[in-house]
Parts: C-alpha cells; structure tokens; sequence
C-alpha cells in the first residue's frame, strides 16, 4: 500500500460536479451505481478524492461517444478494465518468452 507525502483535499458535491460538468443529481446517481467513488464526511455530505475526476470522464465519455446509458456503465467499465488487463499480461508474457505478438 502507497501512503502519499502529500494528501489530496477531498472535494465536495458542488465542486466536484462543477469540475466535471456534471450535475450534483447525476453525480449522486453514479455513487449510488457504485460507478463514482466518494466518502462521507463528518456531516454526512458526499466528498471525493480528486482520482474520480478521471473515473467521471472516462465515464462522460462512454456515456457520450458510445451511447451506454448509465445503468450499463459499470459493466462497460469492467470489461475494458479486464481487456487492458489481460493485454497487459500478453505483453509481459509475449517479452518474457520473445515470442511475437498476436496484433
């Protein structure tokens, strides 16, 4: 586990949906499908750790350009998340044994 020598403020709901373009409702939608990460804080508002800016523009993006609604997003997401991974692992495999590459 990596401890940060400097740690990221959280942001809140209205931040972070201004920095994503998003609405806050549509914001509280995607944590509440588990596609957005966020915490609570002591007053029980939602607050982000800055690395969901890049999960919610990922996500614009499939929403966007794939036209995935946003129930189906997580799925979407899990299976590009295994196809990188598993291109991945061919890789290393692929230099590990010099033989060619399968593209």
């Amino acid at each position: 586990m990596r401890h940060p020598l400097v740690r990221l403020p959280l942001l809140d709901l209205e931040s972070f949906a201004r920095a994503t373009g998003l609405h806050p409702e549509l914001v509280r939608r995607l944590v509440a499908l588990g596609l957005i990460d966020a915490f609570r804080d002591a007053a029980g508002d939602l607050c982000f750790p800055p690395s969901q800016l890049a999960a919610a523009g990922r996500l614009q993006r499939l929403h966007t350009q794939l036209a995935v609604n946003y129930a189906s997003l997580g799925l979407v997401a899990d299976l590009l998340d295994r196809i990188a991974e598993l291109e991945a692992a061919l890789r290393t495999r692929t230099r590990t044994q010099g033989g060619m590459p399968w593209t």
